[in-house]
Parts: structure tokens; C-alpha cells; sequence
């Protein structure tokens, strides 16, 4: 009998925004992203997500608005392009009171938030969802973001690294060694709600960051929130390779996924973890209907919706590169930038065969080199070519872009994922337990090989609890 096949991940990724990666998207007739602000507009994409089986909803997030385009954000407020943008922490618990299952991605800042904050906050999280959050780790690349709260500047892209490494090594300590498994009785008959003898207060000096207190919160389901990751620059392989669980990237050529797959495994294994700790996703734009005909038409209705001065806002702060100051038929150069370095990396080498142009960045079709895995075609057409190409890169599963809401993800959930299921590529029911467990089968809590648990149980059996 031949092995099971994998069950490909699948997320919804999302923003609280009028619209993300395809600006304009919003001014289509059936779209609904317009009602970002209605907690109902939530809640009624967390039952359509949770009824497709998707692992989770995937938030992005950014502090600052895109102001690189022209020198100032009026092309992304004109096009509604990530701006407004509300916090997606302040939706999640009423998602997952409407669900039971589904989990929730949401990417937090760590530079503009200390890590006794950040790690209240997910702790919190973690309780009201009952084990369903995941924690996207970013340490920003908008400079307007570093502006607004007062600092002169963004920090260089590898501190940033730097600094985020310290940044989770207290989070760790925070999460894991602060209170133990049995510190929590409620015990109403001997007044005792903990024991302050499994309590530990976590100290911790270092090149960012000092701090000494108590983890506020007692332990969640988790402790440690799901680690997700988006950095596919060197120094971000290398962060993931220690510290997240999913890595998320937006490149659809093949040999390059493939590339990185291989070494970020490869250096998690050099930190003591197993390669398939960490669950690989890859963006992707999926247009689809009952016939290849019918997908097609879709495409055209609403291809000529995208606002390329939008995008352009977006993207010339990814690249951290004003892309007004050049024209449409311009090619695009690397240059070393202090934004998103994967950003400028993948638009830049030779993609199928081809020098990017500023042009190509906002063309809405499967060669556009922002756009991830572009699919159109019959749900069975889309399904074939999902598992090929995981099959072909050794990814585990897609971050799905958002198009005309909700009826892009609609059309997944009822037509593309009972194909996955008939080629067995896809799950029929949730796993059990926290979302940890669920997408990797292996308990709720931190692997024992990751380096945070790791350094956590050092801390904790080095220190002792507020009381012997």
C-alpha cells in the first residue's frame, strides 16, 4: 500500500484594510472588503473559512502607511491601498467565538512594542481563542511607522534581525519558564488561586532590551503562540530556521521555493530541530469557477478593478524604493535597500526569462512576480496544479491572496478544496487540539527540539520561584 499523500495547508490571508495585495480590488461591484470596519464582516469570513477546513485566517499587518510612492501615503489613501488599516488583534476573539476550529495568524510588530507587552497580549490571545493563535513575528520595513512614535529613523534591516533574536529569547522566558505547568490551583477552599513558589520573576539585560517582572498572564493552552514568519531574505532564513514554525513566502518560481525550502530546513536542523518542524506556505492568487471558461471570465471582469498607482504605494515600500520617480517600461535594479530585502531580491533576478519592469509590478496576471502561485482555471485545473507544485518544491501548503471578496475565497471553499479532497491532498475533518496540534500532530505545547523551550527550561531551572 503506497503512503498517505500530505494534506496541503491552506490559509485565508487577510488585512484589515479595503484592500491588500491587489489594490483597488475593493471598487468591484461584488466586493465586500469595504466593510472591514463590521465586526459581522469578520465573523461571517471566519464560518465561510472554518467550512472550507482552512487552518487558519492569516492577518497581515504593517504600522505606518505606505508613504515611499511620491513621498507620502496620498496614493495609497486615494486607493484605499492598506490605508486605512485597523488592528486584526481587537477582531480575532469574536472570529473565534463564532468557530471552533479554525486558527488565527495575526502579525505583530516587535519593534514598536516591548516583549512583556507583546507576550501579555498573545498569552491573552491564546486563552480567548482556547489554543487557536498564531503570532506572524515582523520587526517592520515602513519607515513612516518609525516616524510616527517618534524615532529618527528605521533601524538597518539586519539589526533589525538582531534585535528581534533578543526579543524572543525573553518572550521565551516570558511564555515558558515564568510560570510552571502546576503553579495555577483555584483552590476555593484554601483561598489559593497560585502558588507563588511556581512563579518565577524573569530578568533579563542585553544589547535592546531590559526588563524584570513576572509574565502576567498564567499559562494558555499553548504558552508559546503557533510561530509564523515571512522573511525570505538570508539573515530572515536564518531567523526562521531558529525561531518560527511557518514560514510564508511569496515567490512563484519554482527552483527558488525549492531552494529555500532546503535551506531553511537545512539550518533548522543545525539548531538542534527537525527539518519538518517548520511548515512551508506560499503565497498564491487563485481565480477559479466550475469551467475553465467560466474561471477565465471571471479573470477579465475584474483584472481591469487593480489600481496601479496603489500597488505601486504598496510595493514601493516593500522595496523600500519610490517607484514614482521612474517610468512604466523602466527596468528594475537591486539595490541594497533597509525595507523588505526578499521583496527587491525576487523581483530582480531573471523570472522566466525576463527583466521585471516597473510595469510588470502591478500586472494582474500568473507572470506578475508579486502576485505569489497565480492560478486560473476549473477547480479541478487549480487543484492539479496546487499539489504539483507543492510536490515539485516540497512546500507544505498556500497563503491564499485576497481578490473580490468574499466570492474569490467562496469559490476555494466550494469548488477547489472537494477536488483537493478526492486526490486525498487535503483534509476532511479538523485534528484535534490546539492549533499547534492540528497542523503538526504533535501536541499543543513547543517542540522539545525547539531552541526556545530549550533556553526557557535553562532559564527556569537556574532561577528560582518568588517563594521557596
Amino acid at each position: 500500500m503506497s503512503a498517505a499523500r500530505k494534506k496541503l495547508l491552506l490559509n485565508a490571508f487577510h488585512m484589515c484594510s479595503p484592500s491588500q495585495s491587489w489594490a483597488g480590488m475593493w471598487t468591484h461591484e461584488r466586493d465586500q472588503c469595504t466593510g472591514y470596519t463590521s465586526i459581522d464582516y469578520y465573523v461571517d469570513l471566519a464560518k465561510l473559512a472554518e467550512r472550507g477546513l482552512f487552518d487558519s485566517i492569516f492577518f497581515a499587518d504593517s504600522i505606518g502607511l505606505m508613504d515611499k510612492y511620491g513621498g507620502d501615503p496620498a496614493e495609497a489613501i486615494r486607493a484605499g491601498a492598506m490605508a486605512p488599516m485597523n488592528d486584526p488583534t481587537l477582531v480575532i476573539p469574536a472570529m473565534a467565538q463564532a468557530t471552533q476550529h479554525l486558527g488565527f495568524g495575526v502579525t505583530a510588530n516587535l519593534t514598536y512594542e516591548h516583549p512583556f507587552l507583546m507576550a501579555r497580549r498573545m498569552s491573552t490571545l491564546d486563552h480567548l481563542t482556547k489554543g487557536r493563535i498564531g503570532w506572524n513575528i515582523v520587526a517592520g520595513f515602513v519607515e513612516s511607522g518609525a516616524r510616527a512614535i517618534g524615532l529618527d529613523r528605521l533601524r538597518a534591516h539586519d539589526e533589525r534581525y538582531d534585535m528581534a533574536d533578543e526579543y524572543m529569547e525573553i518572550a521565551y522566558k516570558l511564555w515558558e519558564a515564568s510560570w510552571d505547568d502546576d503553579a495555577v490551583l483555584r483552590d476555593a477552599h484554601k483561598r489559593i488561586y497560585a502558588q507563588p513558589n511556581h512563579v518565577r520573576r524573569i530578568d533579563h539585560e542585553g544589547a535592546f532590551f531590559r526588563m524584570s517582572g513576572v509574565h502576567m498572564c498564567e499559562p494558555s493552552p499553548q504558552r508559546t503562540p503557533v510561530l509564523y514568519q515571512a522573511g525570505a531574505s538570508t539573515r530572515g532564513r536564518a531567523f526562521a530556521a531558529r525561531h518560527a514554525e511557518c514560514v510564508f513566502l511569496t515567490t512563484s518560481e519554482a527552483p527558488m521555493v525549492r531552494a529555500h525550502v532546503a535551506d531553511i530546513r537545512r539550518q533548522a536542523e543545525a539548531n538542534g530541530r527537525r527539518g519538518d518542524d517548520i511548515a512551508v506556505i506560499v503565497a498564491a492568487t487563485i481565480i477559479t469557477g466550475k469551467t475553465t471558461r467560466q474561471a477565465q471570465e471571471k479573470y477579465e471582469d475584474i483584472r481591469d478593478h487593480l489600481d496601479v498607482a496603489g500597488s505601486l504605494s504598496v510595493f514601493s515600500a516593500l522595496a523600500g524604493v519610490d517607484f514614482s520617480k521612474y517610468d512604466p517600461d523602466d527596468p528594475i535594479e537591486y539595490m541594497k535597500t533597509d525595507a523588505n530585502q526578499s521583496f527587491l531580491e525576487r523581483v530582480t533576478i531573471l523570472t522566466k526569462g525576463r527583466k521585471m519592469r516597473i510595469k510588470d509590478l502591478t500586472a494582474f496576471h500568473p507572470d506578475s512576480p508579486t502576485s505569489g502561485v497565480f492560478l486560473i482555471g476549473s477547480a479541478e485545473e487549480v487543484a492539479r496544479q496546487l499539489v504539483d507544485f507543492a510536490d515539485e518544491t516540497g512546500i507544505d501548503g498556500f497563503n491564499l491572496i485576497r481578490t473580490v471578496e468574499p466570492g474569490g475565497l467562496q469559490a476555494v471553499v466550494d469548488l477547489v478544496v472537494p477536488e483537493l479532497q478526492t486526490m486525498g491532498a487535503y483534509k476532511t475533518s479538523y485534528g484535534s487540539g490546539a492549533l499547534r496540534n492540528k497542523l503538526f500532530g504533535r501536541g499543543d505545547r513547543l517542540s522539545a527540539t525547539h531552541p526556545g523551550l530549550r533556553l526557557a527550561k535553562a532559564y527556569a531551572q537556574e532561577h528560582p520561584p518568588l517563594r521557596p
